[in-house]
């Protein structure tokens, strides 16, 4: 079946042609009966020579269909500016809870201090005395803290 992102079957990209089901070579059909040996061996020579062309517009094809599901993402996501230097609260998990606490207890923990945008929406954070944070963070687990 060809795939949804590049509009070609796997096998005809790595051999060039579309597979020959061994039902149609016992039974021809249409496509398998029309064929003649040297009309065949010039057809296979036309589609080995257009292999490349075929790989290169399924490349295209699937770049676009990548980029057009990154701006879908892109245009839902929430930009919340953090820059190096604001304080921000960490989201408390589930684990990192006390169970003394119960529902009532905070859900939030801080404030820490960002100290390096390490990726895109990923910060490495330090305490208030300047301890710095062993992991990073997502934006998503964040939240901006004002004094």
């Amino acid at each position: 079946m060809p795939k949804t992102s590049t509009g070609e079957t796997p096998y005809s990209l790595v051999y060039g042609t579309d597979a020959v089901i061994p039902v149609e070579v016992g039974e021809p059909s249409l496509r398998y009966f029309r064929e003649s040996g040297h009309q065949n061996d010039d057809s296979r020579r036309q589609e080995l020579d257009e292999v490349e062309e075929r790989r290169d517009m399924a490349y295209v094809r699937m770049v676009a269909q990548k980029q057009q599901a990154e701006c879908y993402y892109n245009t839902r996501a929430k930009i919340r500016p953090l820059k190096v230097g604001d304080y921000v609260l960490k989201a408390k998990t589930q684990a990192s809870k006390y169970p003394r606490e119960g529902k009532l207890g905070t859900n939030w923990d801080g404030p820490y201090k960002i100290m390096a945008a390490t990726s895109k929406g990923s910060f490495t954070q330090a305490t208030m005395e300047g301890k710095q944070l062993p992991n990073n963070w997502n934006i998503t687990h964040l939240k901006y803290f004002n004094f």
